[in-house]
């Protein structure tokens, strides 16, 4: 490994509109300074929620830094408090660039295309950060810190590290939550994502596991009710912001728009990776005209010019994520992409609508309150905080599953505003996988 030479007193600043001062030290400038990194000022942190909330134009460049900036006031207070001595120096050392690389792999619109599944996408952004980190600048910058160093942070990013400080990047209480919350709520204008950081931050702990003795980054007691209120926030910031009905509607039809330009051959799978925001609509604008192909013709003429003009599917039905809890449909919905696509295409022929003019919206975060970190009581007793809860804190498990569930709504968008029996629509969604398949394909009418 070569020793770190550079100066304490060298260093960048940038002035950041949540964290006002964040200090770069010259490994993170000349990361941030490759085109790979750079990519990240192009991307959207909130994908196409700037359609319905105007200032959420914030990006992922802003929100990489920022964890960064959070990473490196955390790896203080544990060095401070000699709690980073039997911790990998190495693993010290690239943690910090680990919260800046952690969304380097992003598609285009953030998180909307990996909603697509493995059928139709190469990975997602975890699994592709790993390309990113062997480029050469990036690599080269990383390897002076440890030859293996792109290895370890792919493990970290990916949450598959043996590492201590691997919460920090991934996990329950990591610094990626932190950051998005505060900042996305900032930036769209609402009150919900407001987190106790401070008190956080001075909370987290590296604490050895009880039952298997291995050192994990979990939280002291006193931080219990920052928290709880972490974890209320995110649910109001999905119910609010995330999961927001026109916000659903902009994500479809985005979606709806790639579908079309793969199944069009429009562009190839694997060049989704690495675009930026408008260059990939330019991509796809520029290459639909030229194509006669059905698909390629609905990009060019309806989908591309649909988000340019911000002509969102609309509402033709709202059900709340309690109406289908349990029914056999919430699963196949979500897993079987063929069958709820044969539903999309039932729906819109009978509806009189073209190709790809309804779409079904049921988004799912399953693990939205999920805990799994371990607390340090004021005895100095050592617990895991799980879904099953614990005394002194929230019922997870039973509020976790009701705040899920309301957050939630089932929806089918349609191109051009109708309405439909919400009766009729659950009939099928009460039917197996198998059923509604038999269902689809006989000759009476859903509606």
């Amino acid at each position: 490994m070569r020793p770190n030479t550079a100066s304490p007193r060298e260093f960048e600043v940038v002035r950041d509109p949540l964290w006002n001062t964040i200090r770069l030290d010259p490994a993170a400038v000349r990361i941030i300074d490759t085109p790979e990194f750079q990519r990240l000022r192009l991307i959207r942190q909130l994908g196409l929620a700037y359609l319905v909330y105007p200032g959420a134009t914030h990006t992922r460049f802003d929100h990489a830094l920022g964890v960064y900036h959070l990473a490196r006031w955390a790896m203080g207070l544990l060095a401070d408090r000699g709690e980073l001595a039997g911790v990998d120096p190495v693993d010290c050392r690239l943690a910090p660039y680990a919260a800046l690389l952690h969304d380097v792999g992003h598609y285009p619109f953030s998180h909307a295309l990996e909603e697509l599944g493995e059928e139709m996408i190469p990975a997602d952004h975890e699994a592709l950060a790993e390309r990113f980190l062997r480029a050469d600048g990036i690599r080269a910058t990383l390897e002076e810190m440890a030859p293996d160093a792109p290895d370890r942070l792919s493990a970290l990013i990916r949450g598959r590290s043996d590492s201590p400080l691997q919460g920090l990047v991934s996990g329950s209480l990591d610094l990626d939550k932190i950051e998005y919350l505060r900042r996305d709520a900032r930036f769209c204008g609402v009150p919900y994502g407001e987190v106790d950081v401070d008190r956080l931050l001075h909370a987290i702990t590296l604490l050895e596991d009880p039952r298997t003795g291995r050192t994990e980054v979990g939280i002291h007691e006193k931080g219990l009710s920052a928290l709880e209120s972490l974890l209320f926030s995110k649910y109001q910031m999905f119910r609010n912001v995330y999961w927001h009905h026109a916000v659903r509607a902009a994500t479809a039809l985005y979606k709806r728009l790639v579908q079309d330009a793969l199944t069009g051959e429009v562009i190839s799978a694997d060049e989704l990776v690495g675009q930026s925001d408008e260059r990939l609509l330019t991509i796809l604008e520029l290459r639909a005209a030229e194509r006669d192909h059905p698909a390629a013709r609905r990009v060019a003429e309806r989908w591309i010019p649909a988000v340019r003009r911000r002509l969102l599917p609309k509402r033709a039905l709202e059900v709340p994520g309690e109406a289908i809890r349990g029914l056999p449909g919430e699963a196949w919905i979500g897993t079987d992409a063929a069958l709820r696509d044969r539903l999309e295409a039932r729906l819109a022929a009978e509806l009189g609508m073209g190709e790809g003019c309804v779409m079904v919206d049921y988004p799912e975060k399953p693990r939205m309150m999920g805990l799994d970190l371990l607390m340090l009581r004021r005895s100095g007793q050592v617990e895991r905080l799980t879904e099953a809860g614990t005394a002194g804190l929230i019922d997870l498990p039973r509020v976790s599953d009701e705040l899920y569930h309301t957050a939630r709504a089932f929806r089918i968008l349609t191109v051009e505003r109708r309405e439909m029996d919400a009766d009729r629509v659950l009939s099928i969604l009460a039917l197996s996988a198998d059923d509604a398949r038999a269902r689809l394909d006989a000759p009476e009418p859903l509606l």
